[in-house]
């Protein structure tokens, strides 16, 4: 072994074990979407792409698997958060602050919350009913309950978000592995949400017709970016938003997607 590869060997562990700290799970998951973005994303998000299309095509499997989705959508953020939610605040300590504005405000979750829900419900019901129309109590039970659903779970993802008053009863939710699988529960989240956001890429899009055109996109971008990405990343920017880098590898990590969406690929058909 070289002398400059024994000076940069240490140098790569101490990175990689700065990684596991809890402070930069964010900075982790920005890395771990960049590889995805840069390789195997593009074959996932052409199999999900062709997965619609079957669905579309009414073969039943494809729709499970579409209906499966969504399901892990409206389960894992309030599972993860609830897995992490007292060791976030115990690695904040005491002087840690409550966290609010505009980038934790439940509003755009609630909305995206509702989409999802309503993409999950739209596929129970014409599984069950088929081209009949549900009676008006089925109609009425899904609108309320999807309603309470809703609410409860994004009442759950921002409780997340406020110091709890006391020590949780379960005592799993105390340990290093509910820790860990809550971790595990949003990076497969952040992973769904990659899935879509990569399917605007995948479909291929033509060339910027002129600035006006290139404008448009940015700002559709900006606004997609903010349903898609950040919703899922925030646990992790409770931690990490006052770094300038945070930003600097939320922007690289999305930079493939991005390109594509405002620059445009025309692409083969899949």
């Amino acid at each position: 072994m070289s002398r400059a590869t024994k000076q940069f060997v240490p140098i790569v562990r101490q990175f990689l074990g700065s990684l596991s700290a809890a402070a930069n799970r964010g900075l982790l998951l920005d890395i771990v979407v960049l590889v995805l973005n840069l390789g195997a994303m593009a074959v996932l998000s052409g199999v999900f792409l062709r997965l619609v299309q079957e669905a579309a095509a009414e073969d039943q499997g494809a729709q499970w698997a579409l209906f499966s989705c969504a399901a892990l959508l409206m389960v894992l953020a309030p599972l993860g958060a609830t897995l992490k939610r007292w060791h976030f605040w115990q690695e904040r300590g005491a002087g840690g602050d409550e966290l609010d504005g505009c980038l934790f405000s439940p509003v755009f979750y609630f909305c995206l919350t509702a989409l999802i829900f309503a993409t999950v419900d739209a596929f129970l019901l014409q599984t069950i009913y088929g081209k009949r129309e549900p009676n008006g109590d089925v109609f009425v039970l899904s609108v309320f309950g999807g309603i309470a659903l809703m609410l409860m779970h994004t009442w759950l993802v921002y409780r997340y978000f406020s110091r709890p008053e006391c020590p949780p009863r379960w005592s799993f939710l105390r340990t290093r592995a509910s820790a860990m699988i809550g971790d595990l529960c949003l990076f497969a989240n952040m992973l769904l949400f990659q899935l879509v956001w990569n399917l605007l890429g995948a479909i291929g899009m033509p060339r910027p017709t002129g600035p006006v055109d290139l404008l448009f996109r940015v700002l559709v971008l900006l606004f997609l970016a903010l349903l898609l990405y950040f919703p899922p990343r925030m646990f992790y920017l409770a931690d990490d938003i006052g770094k300038r880098r945070t930003w600097l590898m939320i922007a690289i990590a999305n930079a493939p997607i991005i390109l594509r969406l405002v620059v445009g690929s025309e692409l083969p058909p899949l």
